[in-house]
């Protein structure tokens, strides 16, 4: 670490822990190998080194320094919406017994881990035992009737018994295996544990247990709620946009989901409901997430929209934090592969935590938002020193 990256992170450790939480460290750009007294710089050049700051990849990722791409339009083609996050249809289930009776055995708790298929609960039931009997009865009934097949056409090739006899009893068997097969389908249909008497309560999807009202020795109806799963990692976003902007939104069209924290996450739009809330008046709009990063159902979000059917206009947009006042002018920090560089700007509206920058700065261009401010400030601190 250079002598100046020490002087720094030494004396700019308190302002900035009080700022950001976190200290860092960087410099002004400087020529490599460049001697240690050089010939005074044109004012160009100075210009230049006075708006450029050297930062490394880890020094970055310490000082909680957020960057992201500019992106291309303006700031009225973004459509800002409330959303929530919510489990995916195949994210969620409930668990149910399929038979009245009693809880016997609780094997999963609040919070716990789930298996797909892996059994929760059982329920000892009537009905469980009297659809075991019939499974039972069916497959007696079957083996008795393959017997009585098997004897028939062993007394029929001897010529004693007629071939109608036979028939009867082929038709016979054939009922028979029919029975076998709904008496095995109900069983599996309420599942039906291997002790004829109980009912299993399975999960059919891997998650956590998000709900359990179910209570031992507790006599519940067939169908009562008893477990709620839900698997983290199917989840999606539900937006409420106002009807008139839902016209301009279809399937496919990118969003962006902002976080607690400053964090924003890429999505897609996935679906549009036809339909509006009763209460709200407005359209649903499901967004699909690029990268959870530790949302859970039921969070609170805001989702930025940007229709890809809006007009397309020559300015970008930014996190409003992105843009910083540096010697009376509007500026943002470019991220460079050294560090930073100032780019000055020209605003044009503000509104929803966004900036429009009218001219200045190029869609896709990479720019410091969230903690910027740290960068204006050792900015200035560079400054002064010098002075």
């Amino acid at each position: 670490m250079t002598s100046t990256n020490t002087r720094l992170l030494a004396g700019g450790a308190a302002a900035l822990a009080l700022a950001a939480g976190l200290g860092f460290g960087v410099a002004r750009l400087t020529a490599p190998g460049a001697p240690t007294a050089p010939a005074a710089p044109k004012a160009e050049d100075s210009k230049t080194a006075k708006d450029t700051l050297t930062m490394t990849p880890a020094v970055l990722q310490a000082s909680g320094i957020k960057v992201e791409a500019a992106s291309t339009g303006g700031l009225n083609d973004e459509i800002l919406a409330s959303a929530t996050v919510a489990a995916a249809p195949d994210g969620q289930a409930v668990l149910t017994a399929h038979a009245q009776g009693a809880v016997t055995r609780i094997y999963k708790q609040l919070g716990d881990p789930v298996r797909a298929g892996e059994i929760v609960a059982l329920v000892e039931s009537r009905e469980a035992a009297s659809i075991a009997a019939e499974r039972s009865v069916a497959a007696a009934k079957a083996a008795l009737a393959r017997q009585v097949l098997t004897r028939e056409l062993r007394l029929f090739e001897q010529r004693v018994s007629p071939r109608q006899d036979v028939e009867r009893a082929q038709a016979e068997s054939t009922a028979a295996a029919a029975e076998v097969r709904r008496a095995q389908a109900a069983a599996g249909a309420a599942r039906v544990a291997a002790d004829g008497r109980s009912v299993m309560v399975t999960s059919p999807i891997g998650g956590r247990i998000t709900s359990a009202p179910a209570a031992l020795g507790a006599f519940i109806q067939s169908e009562t709620e008893l477990f709620r799963v839900a698997d983290p990692q199917r989840i999606q976003v539900q937006a409420a946009v106002p009807a008139a902007e839902a016209q301009r939104i279809v399937p496919g069209d990118p969003a962006f989901v902002e976080v607690p924290g400053g964090r924003s996450l890429a999505a897609t739009v996935r679906a549009v409901t036809p339909t509006l809330n009763a209460e709200t008046r407005a359209a649903t709009v499901v967004l699909t997430l690029a990268s959870l990063d530790g949302l859970q159902p039921g969070q609170l979000v805001r989702a930025r929209i940007r229709p890809r059917s809006a007009t397309l206009r020559t300015g970008v947009v930014v996190a409003d934090e992105a843009v910083q006042s540096i010697g009376g002018r509007d500026a943002v920090f470019v991220r460079t592969p050294e560090g930073f560089r100032v780019q000055s700007v020209t605003l044009g509206s503000r509104g929803g935590g966004r900036a429009e920058i009218a001219a200045g700065l190029n869609g896709g261009q990479m720019v410091a938002t969230r903690n910027a401010f740290l960068l204006k400030a050792e900015l200035e601190k560079g400054a002064a020193d010098e002075e």
